[in-house]
């Protein structure tokens, strides 16, 4: 098997949700014409190097329907000898992008993909493609697949973490991102123009949010588990007797707009390029755990990973872990037992935003970012998918 690189990591800004977010008038192949631009004039690519183009994108629907890889490869211009694929695995999906990439690459069958992810929160909205699983609680339940918000309360109830604790990461969450933010240390964002105006900025940051304002938010997800969530959770968690509703707007993921793309490929490219890999990638893997927690798989995918490496979690320097909720973050703190100073030290989505099918690409620049920026070697970026799933990637700078 090739040893595969990482020759470049770039991503635009997350911006708000909203029809008054920065990226909003853009459409998704829009927004990702502007990024191979970027991509392909950094790193000098040449389009007859491109083999293909990898994509993670998790509501397909509209805008976002009809293989978003390949139709914004055209839309940019891009050969027509390029291929496209679109992944979902829900928020895992641009992890599981750089990881088919990669292991296309090892095997020897091309020299060069674009793997990343897209996703316009803004103009297609969570849930647009009016999924059964989701849309049809019974049925969801009967196939182990609930929303998000059930699967943290659940989280929380198990550990018993509290209201308190959830408040905390969310508020570790913004002012380290904060931080971040005003010393430039997202070096992987590049400017996307909009309308006459250069969007560069992370927008859902809260740089001034305080507990208090967060001790007062009201619970998210209590309707939906009044509506038979809460029973079936309950129906499969033995000793457990009520389900904790800690979860609030304001320590969940924030709903964005947001694109990310790396160059990967083998040491031939980087020596066509005349260009240094910024990383390796040394292994990538897949794991699940429990569907009906929905969001824990980062954790035995962060295990896998160093398992099958022969690394230990002392041998890393950083870990980018996804945020998805609160109580997940608790929870990885416990059972991976992760000092603070190596894990999430940027901040994450809580306060970043979680443009889903873009989040674990992005993530991986974040990553690389701060590697350089402490000099430091080893990094693991693990997401968490939906129904328990996990991918995760181990990086050596």
């Amino acid at each position: 098997m090739k040893p595969v690189f990482i020759y470049d990591a770039i991503r635009s800004a997350r911006t708000r949700a909203k029809t008054t977010g920065g990226l909003h008038a853009l459409t998704p192949p829009a927004l990702l014409a502007q990024l191979y631009a970027t991509l392909m004039q950094r790193t000098g690519l040449e389009p007859a190097l491109l083999t293909e183009v990898i994509l993670g994108c998790v509501t397909q629907q509209g805008e976002q329907a009809g293989n978003i890889a390949k139709t914004s490869a055209l839309y940019a211009g891009l050969p027509s000898h390029v291929a496209g694929m679109t992944v979902n695995r829900f928020c895992s999906s641009s992890m599981d992008a750089i990881s088919i990439a990669a292991l296309k690459i090892a095997a020897g069958q091309t020299r060069a993909i674009i793997a990343g992810g897209i996703e316009m929160m803004s103009r297609v909205p969570l849930l647009a493609d009016g999924a059964r699983v989701f849309t049809d609680m019974p049925y969801g339940i009967a196939n182990q697949t609930l929303l998000m918000g059930s699967g943290a309360d659940l989280i929380a109830s198990r550990l018993g973490i509290t209201r308190e604790q959830c408040d905390a990461v969310a508020l570790q969450s913004q002012r380290r991102a904060a931080v971040a933010r005003s010393e430039s240390r997202f070096r992987s964002i590049v400017p996307v123009q909009v309308n006459g105006n250069t969007v560069v900025l992370d927008e859902c940051i809260r740089a001034d949010l305080t507990a208090e304002q967060l001790a007062v938010l009201p619970p998210a997800f209590a309707d939906l588990g009044a509506a038979d969530a809460d029973a079936a959770q309950l129906a499969a968690a033995e000793h457990l007797s009520r389900i904790s509703h800690v979860h609030t707007a304001g320590n969940s993921p924030a709903m964005c707009d947001g694109a990310s793309l790396l160059l990967i490929g083998d040491a031939s490219l980087g020596e066509a390029l005349g260009l240094a890999p910024r990383a390796r990638i040394l292994a990538t893997t897949t794991a699940c755990g429990d569907p009906m927690e929905v969001l824990a798989g980062c954790i035995p995918a962060t295990q896998q990973v160093l398992q099958n490496s022969g690394c230990s979690m002392g041998d890393v320097d950083l870990f980018e872990i996804h945020e998805a909720f609160a109580a997940t973050v608790v929870k990885v703190r416990k059972e991976l037992a992760i000092d603070d100073a190596r894990l999430n030290v940027n901040g994450g989505v809580i306060a970043l935003g979680h443009p889903m099918g873009a989040t674990g690409a992005i993530m991986t620049g974040t990553l690389l970012d701060e590697l350089e920026r402490q000099d430091l070697e080893l990094g693991v970026v693990a997401t968490s998918g939906a129904a328990g799933s996990g991918s995760a990637l181990l990086l050596q700078r």
